[in-house]
């Protein structure tokens, strides 16, 4: 087969696998990302390295499962690169005085490479975490800590009780808490 048939026979292979798998594909990283304009970009660097792959004559075989693991890959690296501002922001705890913040789970990013690697995992956890909520906490979550937007304007919008979406967001933290402390306390024993 010469270089041009091979070319024609890449671009359908990756047009086929593309129209099969992006419906699919879009949900797994909409339902992860905070923006649609973000999950889009991740949607977009997906279907660049499928094309990449097979550029690179590396067709892939099972093209779905592939895309979602460097789909989780690119989400992953999102959460790196973009610290929530907010996520210093301390959620006070009603059984005391004692401040309860996510951020204080996470190793600091310029503490070397073992803390590196610890907080990806932890990232990564966190990620997997928030899918297991309830969607009204996760959308709490979500609004105040990446978006970055106050429990009042959060209020204004979907016309919830201020009080309910305090409880809503103290209840996911408290959640995952419990489970990121638990992978917290491996990289600590080890």
């Amino acid at each position: 087969m010469d270089w041009a048939a091979q070319m024609i026979e890449q671009d359908r292979q990756v047009a086929e696998t593309i129209a099969r798998e992006r419906s699919r594909l879009w949900k797994f990283i909409r339902s992860r990302m905070p923006s649609q304009e973000d999950a889009e970009d991740i949607l977009q660097e997906v279907f660049f390295e499928l094309v990449e792959a097979y550029r690179l004559m590396k067709p892939v075989e099972k093209a779905g499962a592939w895309m979602l693991r460097i789909a989780r890959n690119r989400i992953t690296d999102w959460f790196r690169r973009k610290r929530p501002a907010s996520l210093a922001d301390v959620v006070k705890d009603h059984g005391g005085d004692e401040a309860a913040s996510l951020e204080d789970l996470l190793p600091a990013p310029g503490a070397g490479p073992e803390a590196r690697y610890a907080r990806a995992i932890l990232i990564e956890e966190l990620v997997e975490a928030l899918d297991e909520l309830p969607e009204e906490q996760r959308a709490v979550f979500w609004a105040n800590e990446v978006e970055g937007r106050s429990f009042s304007e959060i209020a204004a919008q979907t016309g919830e009780n201020l009080n309910t979406l305090l409880s809503r967001k103290r209840y996911a933290v408290l959640r995952l808490r419990r489970r990121l402390q638990k992978v917290y306390d491996e990289f600590r024993k080890g």
